[in-house]
C-alpha cells in the first residue's frame, strides 16, 4: 500500500483528542474556544487525508485492526468511497456549525460542556462511518447519541427539558432494540463482523427467517435515527429545543449516519441473504426486496406528513423541522427503487448515487437554514414569523445566503439540490415508476411552498429591528458559496457519489478487503 492503514483511525483520534482537551481546557474559554476550532480543522483536513487515500487506493477499501486482532474476531474500521462520502458531509457541516457556535453562545457556558460535548458528538458520528462491524456500530451511536441528549437541553428551559427527555427515551427505547436485534442476528449467524456476516449470508448457510425479522427491527432502529416517518416523532421538539449549530449537525450530519447505517447494513451485509416471502409489493427473494416496498412507504409518510407540517408552522424552526421530515423522503425514495431493482444494475447504482447526491445537498442546505434561524434568533431576537419582516432591506448578505439555500432545497440550477432532485426524478424515469415520480413530484410542490411562505415572511414586508451579526453571518455566506461551487462543479462531486454507490454494492470486494485482514 502506498498509505498508512492508520489513516483511517485519524479522524477519530483527532476528534477524540479535541474533545478531551476541550474538557480540560473549560477554566480557560478563550483557549478552550481556540482548540476547538483547530480540532475542527484538524478533523476536516484528517477526513481530506482519509478520503484522498480511499480514491487512491487500488482496492477502493482500507481496512485498520484495532490492538492487532484482525477480523471476523477483532474489532476493524474499514473507510471506502461509501464511508468517505459521508464523513465529508459531517466534516463540512461540523466544522461550518462549530465555528458559528464561537460567535452565537454565550461564552461562559459555552465553556463548561459544549466544545468538548460537539466533538464527542463528532467522535460518535465518525466511529459509526467507519465501524467493520455491528455491535461497534450500536457502541458508536451512543457515544454519538449521549453527547446529543446533553447539547439538546443546552438552554435548560422547561420546553427544552421536555424535548430532551422525550428525545432521550425515543432514542434509548431505540438502542435497546438495536442491542436485541444485533444480540439475536449474532445468536443466528455467529458473528457480529459485518464483512463475515455477509460472507455466511451469501454462503446460504444461515436459516433466513430470523434474519429477516431481527434485519427489520434493526431497520426500525435506524429509521429512528434518521428521522423517518412514522419514526420522527422527535423531530420537531428536538430540533425546536437545541441551540441553533446542534440542530445543523443533528439536521445534516446525525441524521444521514442513520441513512448510511440503512445503506451500508441493507446493501452491503443483507443483500447477500435470500428467503421465500411470497408477499404482496414484494418482487423478488432477496432480503431487499422485502424492505423496498417497506421504504417507498415510509418516503410517501415522509414527504406528506413533512410537507403538510411545515407549510402550517408559525415560526421558522419549527417550519425547517418538518420540512427536514419531508426532505429525507426525497433521500429514502431512490433507495426503495433501489431496493427493488436487480443486485449490483446500474439502475440500483444509480439510484443509490441519487439518494447520496441528495443527501450531501440537504447536509449543505439544511445546515445553512438552521444556521440562518440562529441569526435571526440573535438579530431579531425570536423566530415566529409574526415578529419577522424585511430583513432583506436589513441585511441582504444575510437575505441572499438564505435564499441560496432555499433555492437549493427547491432545486433550482446551478445549484447543487437541482442535480439531487433531478437524479431522483431520473430514478422514477430510469424504473419506469409512475408512483416515484408523483411522489417526487408532490414533494417538489410543497417544498416551495413552505419555502416562499418562509422567504414572503421573514425577509419581505415592513422591516423590524435588526442588531446585524456579520460575523455569523459570514459562515452562512460560506455555506452558500459550497452550495453553488458543488453545483457548479457537479461533475467530480458525482464521481465520488457513483464510486460510493459502487463501494455500497459491491458486496465481494467489501468482504475480501476485510477479511484478508485475518486471513
Amino acid at each position: 500500500m502506498s498509505h498508512p492503514a492508520h489513516v483511517v483511525v485519524a479522524p477519530l483520534l483527532v476528534a477524540l483528542l479535541t474533545a478531551v482537551t476541550t474538557l480540560l481546557a473549560r477554566s480557560f474559554p478563550r483557549l478552550q474556544r481556540g482548540l476547538s476550532v483547530l480540532g475542527g480543522v484538524g478533523y476536516a483536513a484528517a477526513v481530506a487525508a482519509l478520503a484522498a487515500a480511499v480514491t487512491g487506493d487500488a482496492d477502493g477499501y482500507i481496512v485498520y485492526a484495532l490492538s492487532g486482532w484482525d477480523a471476523p474476531f477483532g474489532i476493524v474500521l474499514v473507510a471506502d468511497a461509501l464511508s468517505a462520502f459521508f464523513l465529508i458531509i459531517a466534516a463540512i457541516v461540523g466544522v461550518a456549525a462549530l465555528v458559528f457556535s464561537v460567535g452565537y453562545l454565550d461564552r461562559e457556558t459555552a465553556a463548561l460542556s459544549y466544545h468538548s460535548l460537539f466533538h464527542f458528538m463528532l467522535v460518535g458520528v465518525t466511529g459509526a462511518l467507519l465501524t467493520g462491524d455491528l455491535f461497534n456500530l450500536f457502541v458508536w451511536f451512543e457515544v454519538m447519541l449521549m453527547a446529543s441528549y446533553v447539547l439538546v437541553v443546552y438552554y435548560s428551559g422547561p420546553e427544552h427539558t421536555r424535548a430532551a427527555l422525550h428525545y432521550t427515551v425515543l432514542n434509548l427505547l431505540g438502542g435497546a432494540v438495536m442491542l436485541l436485534a444485533v444480540g439475536g442476528l449474532y445468536a443466528v449467524t455467529g458473528t457480529l463482523n459485518m464483512a463475515d456476516m455477509a460472507h455466511r449470508l451469501a454462503e446460504g448457510a444461515v436459516d433466513p427467517a430470523p434474519v429477516l425479522g431481527l434485519s427489520a427491527l434493526l431497520f426500525t432502529v435506524f429509521a429512528l435515527k434518521a428521522g423517518i416517518v412514522p419514526f420522527q416523532f422527535w423531530v420537531p421538539d428536538a430540533y425546536r429545543a437545541a441551540p441553533a449549530p446542534v440542530t445543523a449537525v443533528l439536521a445534516g450530519v446525525v441524521k444521514k449516519v442513520g441513512i448510511y447505517a440503512i445503506v451500508r447494513v441493507y446493501f452491503t451485509v443483507l443483500s447477500a441473504g435470500e428467503v421465500a416471502l411470497d408477499l404482496p409489493f414484494v418482487a423478488g427473494d432477496s432480503y431487499l426486496a422485502f424492505f423496498g416496498p417497506v421504504m417507498f412507504a415510509m418516503a410517501v409518510g415522509s414527504i406528506l406528513l413533512g410537507g403538510v407540517g411545515a407549510v402550517n408552522q408559525p415560526d421558522m424552526d419549527g417550519l425547517l423541522a418538518y420540512s427536514s421530515i419531508g426532505q429525507i423522503g426525497f433521500i429514502v425514495l431512490p433507495l426503495a427503487v433501489a431496493a427493488t431493482a436487480p443486485y449490483g444494475g446500474s439502475l440500483m447504482t444509480f439510484a443509490i448515487t441519487a439518494a447520496l447526491v441528495y443527501s450531501l445537498n440537504h447536509g449543505l442546505a439544511k445546515g445553512l437554514l438552521f444556521l440562518s434561524s440562529g441569526v435571526t434568533r440573535r438579530a431579531v431576537g425570536s423566530t415566529d414569523f409574526a415578529d419577522l419582516g424585511g430583513l432583506s432591506e436589513r441585511d441582504p448578505a444575510f437575505a441572499g445566503a438564505f435564499f441560496l439555500g432555499v433555492l437549493a432545497l427547491i432545486g433550482i440550477p446551478p445549484l447543487s439540490g437541482f442535480f439531487g432532485k433531478f437524479l431522483v426524478f431520473d430514478t422514477g424515469v430510469r424504473a419506469g415508476s409512475t408512483p416515484v415520480l408523483a411522489l417526487a413530484l408532490v414533494g417538489a410542490v410543497f417544498t416551495v411552498a413552505y419555502f416562499s411562505r418562509a422567504w414572503n415572511r421573514t425577509f419581505w414586508g415592513d422591516p423590524v429591528e435588526y442588531d446585524p451579526q456579520p460575523r455569523l453571518v459570514a459562515v452562512l455566506a460560506v455555506l452558500a458559496v459550497g452550495l453553488v461551487v458543488v453545483g457548479v462543479g457537479f461533475e467530480p462531486v458525482v464521481a465520488g457519489a457513483e464510486a460510493a454507490a459502487e463501494a455500497a454494492v459491491n458486496r465481494s470486494g467489501y468482504v475480501d478487503a476485510v477479511l484478508e485482514v485475518g486471513a
